[in-house]
């Protein structure tokens, strides 16, 4: 195996010209002057949008945090984080188009931004479920029903405290 390589590698080292040896040691000079670097990063991530798999990923991680969250009485943080799955729920709908995504979650949303206002502990595992419910509703709706969504059973976050601080 060691051989072969060895042939591959040489083999690739005699095929380079000399121009080209001589071209790929050299130093590139900046083709734009860098005053315009920064219009071209911002054109860039302009049009450097997340797609559907970074948006669900973003998604999913809110929803454990609005678990534990919720499972600990930090209404604060749940209702925060009750929001930013609004706004990623606002930006899938934008990507799959129509409003599939809010009739599916959005009834559970405001069932659980009633309970998290009413920092009712007891009613939050169902309210919890039933958006669970809805995301896996949508999941078979845009046919991806090997997504299943429950109840988490571990905290990836160890650095962050879910204990409501006073």
């Amino acid at each position: 195996m060691k051989s072969t390589f060895a042939v591959l590698f040489a083999t690739a080292l005699l095929s380079m010209s000399p121009a080209s040896a001589q071209n790929a040691a050299a130093p590139v000079a900046p083709s734009a002057p860098a005053a315009t670097a920064p219009a071209a990063a911002s054109e860039s991530s302009a049009t450097d949008v997340p797609g559907l798999g970074e948006i669900m990923t973003l998604q999913q991680l809110r929803h454990i945090k609005l678990w534990f969250a919720g499972h600990d009485g930090n209404w604060p943080l749940a209702a925060y984080e009750i929001g930013e799955l609004q706004e990623g729920f606002e930006d899938v709908d934008k990507l799959v188009g129509g409003d599939t995504v809010d009739r599916e979650v959005g009834a559970p949303i405001k069932g659980l931004q009633k309970v998290v206002a009413d920092k009712d502990r007891a009613a939050f595992p169902a309210a919890f479920d039933k958006l669970s419910a809805g995301c896996n509703s949508c999941h078979h709706l845009l046919d991806h029903p090997f997504i299943a969504i429950q109840r988490p059973t571990l905290l990836p976050y160890s650095d962050q405290s879910f204990t409501p601080q006073k």
